[in-house]
């Protein structure tokens, strides 16, 4: 089958599953193939427990498999591409606008506020979670169906090509890059491989400027000379531009109020020849100085589909993060920021600065778990993270892991969390305000309950 004749497979048994666990009746099973499983091994499983139809890439497993089952059996070169591919035809058939959004940091945070702002007036689709690889992309997208206006799709990146693999799928109509940082740099190589790949998305939305007049919008962070850089060197035409600086480009400008610890801030249109609009404050419950510009970014693409100012301000005002995400949590003993999902060199300097400025009576303390992925700059890149926290001025701080144990410092050290969780036990920290900050691999997640 090629695949408009699997789609149209699809569309009479519109349910497709990739876990031979879950099987509804009638769906249909890709058998996916990662690091430690193949989904080839349990096609008979999914069979038997109500699929009507497994598509497969191995051979054998036609060959091998019983005469009554063989018919149910679809094989194909690569289960992972016809996964991406179907789901590219699923999107085809629906014609409204999909913002794609990737960046180094900042990408999730600026997609539920996105959704979060655009939802106050459409019926939004978005990435659930992180669902934002080759996998949950695809996932994402077969859940489009007639009642969505609109649809925001995050897309993440570990290598190079893999934004690239991405857009082609989703076939964004417009989106946004919220940063480029020193992440991944084992995957990418270097800064220059994560500008490169994060760029990918702006090289397929130029491509849709040259195609159509309405095509290929860019949301784009005008204080980031990064950014507008890679902009310019694809010729993009048609941006909207954010900021808190002086570029001409800025259209939706904002300023910080306060961060005492959650984040309050002012925004307005900025307009040189009719004169700067009205000025909005805005309390939100994010911690950090740096969520303007994901605040600035909802913003901007709001005013683009034109969502009404006051329905803009109170998505905003009422968006509460979790997942471990810029989060301020109050126990009985401490206050905590809590933003251990991830961690890299750009998201923990923006966080230890922010956390320097923070205007807070209690003592600070800071958690901070190793960064991962970083290969070769990994011990470099951890120094400078402990160099920095010195010029910030922190006193109290706590590094977990083998990475941060290597470098030089006066700071204590556990090698894992473990032996935080016994130094917690013992001492039982209390009467401070509690940064907590480390890549998902090192588990700080498990600490708020203690503290």
């Amino acid at each position: 089958m090629n695949i408009q004749e699997l789609y149209q497979l699809y569309r009479q048994h519109p349910t497709i599953t990739t876990d031979s666990r879950d099987c509804p009746e009638g769906s249909i099973f890709i058998a996916l193939k990662g690091a430690s499983f193949d989904g080839n091994k349990f096609v008979t499983q999914a069979l038997e427990k109500g699929c009507a139809y497994a598509i497969v890439d191995d051979e054998t497993v036609v060959a091998g498999a019983a005469a009554s089952l063989r018919q149910r059996l679809i094989l194909v070169d690569d289960c992972l591409q016809t996964f991406k591919d179907m789901a590219r035809e699923h999107r085809r058939r629906f014609d409204i606008p999909v913002i794609g959004i990737t960046g180094t940091n900042g990408k999730t945070t600026t997609k539920e506020l996105v959704a979060a702002v655009l939802s106050e007036q459409y019926h939004v689709l978005f990435t659930q979670g992180n669902f934002n690889n080759d996998v949950g992309v695809p996932k994402t997208l077969f859940r489009i169906n007639d009642e969505h206006d609109i649809a925001v799709i995050e897309m993440g990146a570990s290598h190079p090509g893999d934004i690239k693999t991405l857009v082609e799928t989703v076939e964004p109509t417009c989106g946004l890059i919220t940063n480029v940082g020193r992440a991944h740099l084992q995957g990418f190589g270097s800064f220059d491989g994560v500008k490169r790949t994060k760029g990918e998305l702006y090289d397929y939305l130029a491509k849709e400027q040259v195609k159509s007049l309405e095509g290929g919008q860019v949301f784009i962070n005008a204080d980031d000379e990064d950014l507008c850089g890679m902009a310019d060197e694809r010729n993009i035409l048609f941006r909207s531009g954010y900021g808190t600086g002086s570029s001409d480009d800025i259209v939706v400008k904002g300023e910080i109020v306060s961060c005492a610890p959650l984040l309050k801030f002012r925004w307005f249109i900025h307009d040189e020849e009719e004169g700067d609009s009205e000025k909005f404050t805005i309390q939100t419950h994010l911690i950090g100085s740096y969520n303007i510009y994901n605040m600035l970014a909802a913003i901007t693409v709001g005013m683009e589909f034109g969502v009404e100012i006051e329905q803009i301000n109170h998505a905003l005002a009422n968006y509460e993060p979790s997942n471990n995400r810029s989060q301020l949590t109050q126990t009985e003993r401490n206050t905590l920021i809590v933003d251990a999902y991830n961690a890299n060199p750009t998201s923990m300097a923006a966080a230890l600065r922010s956390f320097a400025a923070l205007e807070s009576p209690k003592k600070k303390m800071a958690i901070l778990g190793d960064m991962r992925e970083l290969g070769d700059a990994s011990a470099e890149e951890h120094q400078e993270a402990v160099d920095l926290m010195r010029e910030c001025g922190l006193e109290d701080v706590w590094l977990v892991g083998e990475e941060f144990g290597k470098t030089t410092c006066g700071y204590r050290k556990f090698r894992d969390i473990d032996e935080v969780k016994d130094a917690i036990a013992r001492e039982l920290p209390a009467d401070n305000v509690i940064l907590i900050k480390g890549s998902n691999g090192i588990k700080l997640f498990q600490l708020p309950e203690l503290l």
